[in-house]
């Protein structure tokens, strides 16, 4: 029997992908396979889960959903990334995914707001102001992956309130 460990290849590919159920949801179905912008195709493939989903279930409902799939990114990243030998591999997204559903989950439903939600969220995650960072350096497992993305989203919706409530 192969372990994933045996075929790791220098950039993880669909070999990789389909090695451990870990790597699948970690990369985020495939998205992180993509090249240059992982956490972008992450990020983006959050819309149309959001508007598959979120019609479909209550709030309550939506919101259990992304605590389970919270708790199953941590899982994931951190076997993932002891596979990798890689903390917070690029390619590794279930994090944006799942913080960007809630930023989506948390705004009016209108495309203009889920624009402004997708550029700040990545400008937030990419630039990792404080706390992001020290998270990001300090927190080493599966938590900590799921955690920097966590406040990013945070600081994605504070900007959004703060601008609906002086704008508009």
């Amino acid at each position: 029997m192969t372990t994933s460990a045996e075929i790791l290849p220098a950039q993880p590919d669909r070999r990789f992908l389909f090695a451990h159920p870990a790597h699948f949801i970690a990369f985020g179905f495939g998205a992180g396979l993509v090249r240059g912008a992982p956490g972008t195709a992450g990020t983006l493939l959050a819309l149309p889960i959001f508007w598959l989903l979120h019609p479909r279930m209550s709030d309550a409902a939506f919101l259990g959903l992304l605590a389970a799939l919270f708790v199953l990114g941590m899982w994931a990243c951190d076997r993932t990334g002891r596979d990798l030998k890689v903390h917070d591999h690029g390619g590794m997204v279930i994090d944006e995914i799942v913080a960007f559903l809630l930023v989506l989950f948390m705004l009016p439903q209108e495309p203009m707001w889920e624009a402004f939600a997708f550029l700040l969220f990545r400008f937030f995650d990419i630039t990792k102001p404080i706390p992001i960072r020290y998270y990001d350096r300090t927190v080493k497992n599966g938590f900590g992956v799921m955690l920097d993305d966590l406040i990013a989203a945070f600081y994605a919706l504070i900007v959004l309130a703060t601008w609906k409530a002086l704008v508009l």
